[in-house]
């Protein structure tokens, strides 16, 4: 098939073309102009240029969306109106499937922005015709995933730590090499079209946890002190001055931190059977690619 990816040059992205090469003619989607090179094609279009989106999506049986506006002020405005572009166009060039990165997290009033966006978001790409294939995940454990390198960060820069109560919430993080075979895996499958999965690790645990389980495999011993005023704001003030993510970024990733991302069912193992890997093992291969 002729596969197209949104999004190819973040994280996930770029790491999932090589995997999809092996199986399909790849077209690479980026707002800037790159050479084709390891088997992958690249286009050039911007995710909310309508006339840009349907040249890029020229002769494309599947799609993959996993474009994020994550840093920029109006990220849910923005992510909404690229999300309802690519629906219109993937309907008009006769797509098969769109393949779409959401995150985990129940609808409610307490929800984040940034989790109610990636909510939101995936929900405008189910109102064109073109089923939605599409997968949710919690912290994503690889080089290059923002909330994994600010746990990183705090670990190797802080021998003592104040944090937000709310780091006792319960997630579910996923090793990236994980989130790409789910998502290479689902590529064409009717079986997944028009469905929704939530895919995790097969550990839960709560950011504190988390933090000083990485904190052991760096052979590190921080002081966690947990405060009740500790606000997103002022935390992604504090986290901008002592991990390399910005604070326009860090702020809407802490207040996710407030709501349990846990995934609430497994129908992925009936659909992509994988082994999932061990948080530990996760880390040390992340950690491993960093160095």
């Amino acid at each position: 098939m002729r596969v197209a990816v949104f999004g190819a040059t973040g994280t996930i992205g770029a790491s999932l073309l090589p995997l999809l090469v092996r199986e399909h003619a790849v077209v690479g989607i980026s707002r800037g102009t790159r050479d084709d090179a390891g088997g992958v094609s690249w286009r050039q279009a911007d995710a909310t240029d309508a006339e840009a989106v349907r040249r890029a999506l020229e002769g494309v049986d599947v799609a993959y969306y996993l474009v994020h506006s994550l840093g920029s002020s109006d990220f849910e405005e923005r992510d909404l109106l690229a999300a309802s572009t690519i629906a219109t166009e993937a309907e008009r060039a006769g797509v098969r499937q769109l393949i779409y990165l959401g995150g985990l997290g129940d609808t409610g009033e307490d929800l984040s922005p940034h989790l109610r966006s990636r909510i939101e978001t995936g929900l405008r790409l189910e109102t064109g015709a073109v089923p939605v294939t599409t997968l949710r995940a919690a912290i994503v454990i690889g080089p290059g995933s923002a909330a994994f390198e600010t746990v990183v960060a705090l670990v190797d820069r802080l021998p003592a730590m104040i944090c937000p109560r709310w780091v006792r919430v319960p997630t579910q993080p996923i090793a990236l090499q994980d989130t790409l075979g789910y998502l290479a895996g689902v590529c064409g499958m009717e079986q997944a079209f028009g469905r929704s999965f939530d895919i995790g690790g097969p550990e839960v645990m709560t950011y504190r946890e988390m933090i000083e389980r990485v904190a052991k495999l760096r052979g590190k011993h921080p002081l966690i002190v947990e405060v009740p005023f500790l606000t997103p704001r002022l935390s992604s003030y504090w986290l901008h001055l002592v991990t390399p993510v910005k604070a326009r970024v860090a702020r809407p990733l802490i207040e996710g931190l407030r709501a349990p991302t846990v995934a609430r069912e497994d129908k992925i193992a009936q659909v992509v059977p994988l082994e999932p890997t061990p948080f530990d093992q996760a880390t040390r291969r992340a950690l491993e690619a960093q160095s």
